[in-house]
């Protein structure tokens, strides 16, 4: 018996992390009598006077947004990092810690409450693009890692049904920008080469794994990834962070977001839910040539808009699995239409175009 991918157990390394990943094709014939979720409602309202990030209303520590038209950003009423905290550290190899500096901001992508970025106008979309690339040169000379990143859906930990992302800046590398860090210098040291152009260039070749692209963009199911339909967004050269993206390639990231993000949604018909996260380089000092401008994108659901991926158990314990391949996912979401389910039957299908 010869061996097969899409059929056999095995694993796949991901070179960003070091990190393996478990891969089990056969368990998707298995039957489910586990939990099932309730999908959250996809009809809103284009302003809920009792929510906290429309505008004009009052946030939950009093304050009161303003009428915003487009985006909108403020310092997180709650923010998990602070920039007044006092410098300490331990090295006591049992019990070592260190204090860390930073902030949290919100970033509200629309003033409408009934919308995603999916649902975006290219106009809209390319007003979020900028405002993430002006965070990160407001704040890059006082923290070493900005995070970008947005939790999509109440599924996914989302407070708000608003459309917002959120900012985390801090004063030195969590652990995922450190091992992506550490990976992609060891891959330059070896390869004189950047490993996600590398990456890029060999998935361009394979075409199996490719969901969408343009000229300047690339979306792909990553060889190595662990949610069931997790994709990788790309640019097709070499880029540090959001703030280099010429005028041209912010538009086309614009239409590629809005067009595999219908994609995600047109899945299963609902508003898919996600994490997703910007990495570029960190500003803690020495060359950073070795890194790529990438999008993650981790969406839990499985077979349904109600069945759900767990990381728990052998997950938890030993390392991630997961049982639809790489490659049926993304020939999965490579058929759908871009066109969003919710817009059909509009004859001008989606609200602004990329000429």
């Amino acid at each position: 018996m010869n061996f097969d991918l899409r059929e056999h157990p095995h694993r796949r390394y991901n070179p960003l992390t070091g990190d393996w990943v478990l891969v089990s094709p056969h368990r998707t014939k298995r039957p489910w009598q586990g939990q099932v979720e309730k999908p959250a409602p996809d009809e809103r309202p284009v302003h809920d006077p009792n929510c906290f990030l429309c505008p004009g209303n009052r946030r939950a520590n009093g304050e009161v947004n303003p009428d915003y038209e487009n985006t909108f950003v403020f310092t997180n009423d709650f923010a998990a990092l602070l920039p007044d905290t006092p410098v300490a550290a331990d090295d006591a190899e049992l019990r070592r810690y260190e204090s860390v500096r930073g902030t949290g901001r919100v970033i509200c992508f629309s003033p409408r409450h009934d919308l995603t970025l999916a649902e975006l106008p290219v106009a809209d979309l390319l007003k979020v693009i900028d405002v993430w690339a002006k965070q990160i040169e407001e704040l890059k000379d006082t923290y070493a890692w900005i995070q970008i990143f947005e939790n999509r859906t109440a599924m996914m930990g989302a407070s708000s049904p608003h459309p917002h992302g959120q900012l985390w800046s801090a004063t030195s590398l969590p652990n995922e920008a450190r091992k992506e860090h550490e990976r992609q210098k060891d891959y330059m040291r070896r390869h004189h080469s950047i490993l996600l152009m590398d990456y890029y260039k060999q998935e361009l070749q394979a075409k199996e794994r490719i969901v969408v692209q343009n000229d300047n963009w690339l979306v792909v199911t990553p060889f190595w990834a662990v949610w069931p339909y997790e994709t990788l967004l790309l640019p097709k050269r070499h880029v540090l962070h959001l703030p280099d993206l010429t005028e041209r390639e912010r538009l086309d990231l614009a239409d590629i977001l809005r067009r595999f993000l219908a994609r995600y949604d047109n899945l299963f018909e609902v508003t898919f839910p996600y994490s997703m996260g910007w990495h570029g380089q960190p500003f803690a000092g020495g060359d950073p040539s070795h890194w790529q401008l990438h999008a993650h994108f981790y969406p839990p659901l499985l077979r349904s808009a109600t069945i759900r991926k767990f990381m728990v158990g052998y997950e938890l314990l030993s390392e991630a699995q997961r049982d639809i391949s790489a490659e049926k996912a993304a020939d999965i979401l490579r058929h759908l239409s871009d066109v969003h389910y919710r817009r059909r039957s509009s004859r001008d299908s989606f609200p602004g175009k990329v000429n």
